[in-house]
């Protein structure tokens, strides 16, 4: 045990030195995880692949990892999302395994490997986009929602074949297989796979009735216990887990079954909270295991298909989405925006090459296979990702072909109007701007599709966009306003609007206040020549300072207080 510690240690350091070394490159922490396996394979310190301890906690790291994926899913979440997300995340997740599977026959892998091929290719990181979204501001942004709502359908189809596969074990005998007349491997048994889809289905519905009908009391009543809570959680995620183990699925399967169950109930983000540690700790050893046979694989014959199915999802699955999106009616920045997020494959299809190896489905080339395209998939896309808006302002002119000349509503309003005042950013610091502003003289700015519908009901006019985009810099007409405020703090954003308004020479030119995240931008945005820069910890001081001045008894606290519960209140509806 002790020498199993001690191997356990150096997973845990070596991963952390790449972590931090995957932070400073701006890439996902999971690439940290799998490099980390490659190096203790290449310099050979110890065979993890072989070590029952480690695989142990490999299992348990895709259990609690679906477990929490299973408690965050809301029943009416695929509702919620909207009817755009699900065809483009359907349509995406068709288009993309249709020609991923003739590719990879055309590589010569069976009809049950390309098929794991294709399926994997499908499918890209909510964790990841996610992220990569909060970090740019973009989360509220009307690509962000679409992308965040058809990752969401593809991590439901993605739960959905994982129980299938997990449910269609090839016996000892391969009674269940059967070959073609050229000699290849087909799948066989249909009775089988009605069996699992029967029993997968079965047991889903008993979770969705336990949650909705008993878990939620249950767990109520002993909520009061932060600890007998997680005790509880932990109890209920490992008993479902061995139920459905002995229902012929798998352990990982059980963790999303019971997981799911208890996403009805109050406590789950708390449920939600303890757990996420204990995930980070067990997937680390699924990742470090998984990079770490790397080493071992034989790679032969494998260059050119790691590289076309890299390129594959580089480039073909941001160009299916800009198709769909395209017909559906989008601007064409919106859609290559969310076309990007699509071009990596997902963690999933990680679990899913992993399951397959381990259930017999596939062997250790195909795994190798897919997770180097993984490794190089995600490398590059976040890149993609977090420089899209650059990479679009200069191939825009080529993606003309995938915008329909009758576009979607995107902007609403086509208001072309010159208003005295402009505000871009109607969020917490816009929104309280706005609300002593004459709303005949304003004209507000914003990405969020729900700030822009509540603004509309309140009678103000509005233009729903990105300030980054120059057609909504055009509609704006900014130079002819008399104010320009903008809240956001996007550095980048602010840099643009001061040089579209020009230099300080110009006549009639406009007043320019922006917002700045810390003191370093805000003297830049001062010599770049704003008027006023927004630090909320000097603006709030200097506001609450002159209040409390020319109101000394402070009766205005009274009405500052109604005021931003007023607001509050209206957020919240």
């Amino acid at each position: 045990m002790s020498t199993e510690i001690f191997e356990l240690a150096i997973v845990i350091l070596i991963a952390t030195g790449l972590g931090i070394a995957a932070r400073l490159l701006k890439q996902p922490i999971i690439l940290s995880y799998l490099f980390a396996g490659l190096a203790i394979g290449v310099f050979d310190f110890f065979h993890l692949s072989n070590k029952e301890l480690f695989q142990t906690f490999s299992e348990l790291g895709i259990m609690f990892l679906l477990f929490l994926i299973g408690l965050e899913i809301n029943y009416s979440s695929l509702r919620l999302v909207g009817k755009t997300s699900i065809l483009v995340g359907l349509g995406q997740i068709i288009f993309t395994f249709i020609p991923g599977f003739y590719i990879a026959r055309f590589f010569n892998f069976n009809y049950l490997e390309s098929a794991y091929i294709a399926i994997a290719l499908t499918f890209s990181s909510t964790i990841i986009v996610i992220k990569l979204l909060s970090e740019k501001q973009d989360t509220n942004s009307l690509y962000g929602k679409i992308s965040v709502g058809f990752l969401l359908v593809q991590d439901f189809v993605a739960i959905l074949i994982l129980i299938f596969f997990a449910g269609i074990q090839i016996p000892s005998d391969n009674s269940y297989l059967i070959k073609n007349p050229s000699g290849e491997i087909i799948f066989n048994n249909f009775n089988h796979i009605l069996l699992t889809i029967l029993k997968g289905l079965g047991l889903f519905i008993i979770m969705i009735y336990l949650g909705r009908r008993i878990l939620p009391l249950v767990f109520d009543k002993i909520a009061r216990s932060q600890e007998l809570l997680f005790l509880t959680s932990l109890a209920w995620c490992f008993g479902i887990a061995t139920i459905v183990v002995k229902a012929g699925f798998s352990i990982e399967i059980g963790g999303f079954l019971a997981g799911l169950a208890l996403a009805n109930s109050s406590e789950h983000f708390q449920i939600s909270a303890r757990i996420r540690s204990l995930r980070d700790f067990f997937i680390l050893v699924f990742f470090v295991i998984l990079g770490s046979s790397l080493v071992f694989s034989n790679f032969s014959g494998l260059f050119l298909p790691i590289i076309v199915f890299s390129l594959f999802v580089l480039i073909g699955n941001p160009l299916i989405v800009l198709m769909i999106m395209g017909i559906l009616g989008y601007r064409k920045r919106t859609s290559f925006l969310c076309g990007v997020t699509v071009a990596q494959i997902s963690e999933f299809s990680l679990i899913l090459a992993t399951l397959g190896l381990k259930l017999g489905h596939l062997n250790e080339k195909v795994t190798s296979l897919i997770t180097a395209v993984g490794i190089t998939t995600i490398t590059l896309s976040t890149y993609l990702i977090i420089y899209s808006d650059e990479i679009f302002k200069r191939i825009s002119r080529f993606l003309s072909i995938f915008e329909r000349r009758v576009k979607k509503q995107e902007i609403v309003d086509g208001i072309t109007t010159t208003k005295p005042i402009v505000l871009i950013g109607a969020h917490r610091v816009g929104q309280n701007i706005a609300s002593h502003l004459n709303k005949e003289n304003l004209l507000i700015i914003d990405f969020d599709p729900d700030i822009i519908t509540r603004l509309r009901r309140q009678g103000y006019d509005v233009i729903f966009g990105d300030i980054s985009d120059s057609e909504i810099i055009e509609k704006a007409n900014l130079k002819s306003a008399q104010l320009v405020i903008c809240t956001s703090p996007n550095f980048e954003d602010n840099i643009r609007i001061l040089e579209e308004i020009g230099t300080r020479e110009t006549k009639n030119q406009p007043k320019i206040i922006l917002r700045a995240r810390n003191e370093k931008d805000a003297k830049i945005l001062y010599k770049k020549g704003a008027d006023y820069v927004i630090l909320p910890h000097l603006t709030a001081g200097q506001y609450l300072g002159k209040s409390i001045a020319i109101d000394p008894e402070m009766k205005i606290l009274e009405q500052l207080r109604k005021k931003d519960l007023q607001i509050m209140a209206s957020n919240n509806k």
